[in-house]
């Protein structure tokens, strides 16, 4: 769990189109399947551009990397307020085995900006969530 970083980095997002399977069927069916465990993602949160917040509305990104099994869910939270629905990319399975994905959320520029904090949390089943939490008010607007 982070809390409170805001970095001003660039980013630089690469095109997945390449598929790598770690199943094989056998046979009249039997399926192999290599199982990593559970392996938790790293999460990034984007912040929106100070261009972006003068037109009135923002778009938070997320991006969840390396998580194992398929299956994680992310999900975003405004300060204390309950969780929200973004909208998430599909998984996309890397070379190594491990899993990545997205999430973005759309949001007025004032709830963005008077939000003590944003965060980012990926969930899966029983797993305690992986959380990236940001406040706003500590980033350049």
């Amino acid at each position: 769990s982070v809390t409170g970083v805001c970095k001003v980095q660039e980013v630089f997002v690469r095109l997945f189109n390449e598929s790598v399977l770690l199943w094989w069927t056998f046979g009249g069916g039997t399926k192999l399947i290599v199982d990593l465990g559970v392996v938790r993602p790293s999460l990034t949160v984007l912040l929106p551009s100070s261009e972006e917040q003068d037109q009135g509305n923002v778009a938070l990104v997320c991006l969840a990397n390396k998580g194992f099994p398929e299956g994680w869910k992310l999900g975003w939270r405004l300060g204390a307020g309950g969780a929200l629905q973004g909208s998430q990319s599909l998984e996309v399975l890397e070379k190594d085995g491990h899993y990545s994905w997205s999430s973005s959320l759309t949001l007025p520029t004032d709830h963005w900006r008077k939000a003590g904090s944003v965060t980012c949390e990926a969930t899966l089943k029983d797993q305690t969530p992986v959380t990236h939490t940001l406040e706003p008010h500590h980033c350049s607007q």
